[in-house]
């Protein structure tokens, strides 16, 4: 099969991936192989790509917003079958009996694999999964549409969660790409009111026209106090800022798995029991949770397309905030 492998972490201006041909890989018990339609391209995988994340696997196959068909089934497999379009997303796998599986938090699981790090991912044609940590997909988007929700969508929407927004709620997003424009979407339905400061005046059309009231300049204070803010980008330097614009007892959540360095900020910043939470992954209920919501609301993503061959172009074009929206790979061309 074509796929693009990673021998060893580069930037990603050196265009690391190699688009060859590896075996077509065979499914353990339990496990199913999916024909690749469609896989986002997320900025954890420029992060996988360039090093930023401490490398698990060499050589790898990136990716973890995988969409495609059930091809093969493994031993064992009884949930799963011939023909079903399914999903697979960023954790891969738990191990189900440390302490935080025990206690409904596998996403901070003490032995976790994940889909794209670990194990190899979807910038291929094919790609291996468990069956217990596959989604049923609505038939309602494309491939390529759906591709977002499978990290995009469900850890914005953890975030959203940990956020403590509700109806009334006013919510900023800094970092308006692929996560925020589906945040944004969730935010909205529940009643939320929204704000975007971000950078760049793509996304700030973008914001506006998935109904933010506001939308500046990444560090610009909102006009309003709010009840809380999700900083999508990987910007320590917007942390002062994001704490400034909030109420007391407003609620900063990190939405991303690596951050630049925070600099320090003055006490006064935090006080009035202002809290800052990071999200570390997703469990499959929040998965299961968002892919309802949003089939109901329905979500509807804006992806720039790209074949399997251009997969370094895509990353380039993401890191250079050239993708308005959600980057996703066609592995069928």
């Amino acid at each position: 099969m074509k796929a693009c492998v990673l021998r060893a972490p580069a930037p990603v201006d050196t265009n690391p991936l190699q688009l060859t041909d590896v075996p077509v890989p065979e499914p353990g018990p339990t496990e199913v192989r999916v024909r690749v339609s469609a896989c986002g391209v997320c900025r954890t995988d420029l992060h996988v790509v360039e090093g930023e994340l401490p490398p698990r696997k060499s050589p790898l196959i990136p990716g973890h917003q995988v969409v495609g068909i059930v091809q093969k089934l493994g031993e064992g497999v009884t949930r799963r079958k011939i023909g079903e379009r399914v999903g697979i997303a960023w954790l891969h796998h738990t191990d189900g009996t440390c302490e935080y599986c025990r206690s409904g938090r596998e996403n901070i699981c003490d032995n976790p694999r994940f889909t794209g790090y670990t194990d190899d991912g979807g910038y291929a044609e094919y790609a291996l999964a468990s069956e217990d940590f596959v989604y049923s997909l609505t038939e309602k988007l494309s491939d390529e549409q759906a591709a977002p929700l499978l990290c995009a969508g469900i850890i914005g929407f953890r975030c959203l969660r940990l956020s403590g927004v509700k109806a009334g709620s006013r919510l900023a997003l800094y970092g308006f790409g692929a996560a925020a424009h589906v945040a944004i979407q969730v935010a909205r339905h529940w009643g939320a009111e929204v704000y975007a400061p971000t950078r760049g005046e793509k996304h700030r059309q973008l914001a506006k026209e998935l109904g933010a009231v506001w939308v500046g300049e990444a560090a610009d204070v909102p006009p309003v106090k709010l009840d809380a803010a999700i900083i999508f980008a990987p910007a320590g330097e917007l942390v002062p800022p994001a704490l400034k614009a909030l109420k007391k007892g407003g609620v900063l959540v990190l939405g991303g798995i690596h951050m630049s360095p925070i600099p320090s900020f003055s006490y006064d910043l935090l006080y009035h029991e202002r809290l800052i939470r990071s999200v570390a992954n997703n469990t499959r209920q929040d998965g299961e949770d968002f892919l309802r919501i949003a089939a109901e609301i329905p979500v509807r993503t804006q992806v720039q397309i790209y074949p399997l061959r251009e997969a370094n172009r895509a990353l380039n074009d993401l890191k250079s905030d050239r993708v308005n929206g959600a980057a996703v790979l066609d592995c069928r061309s």
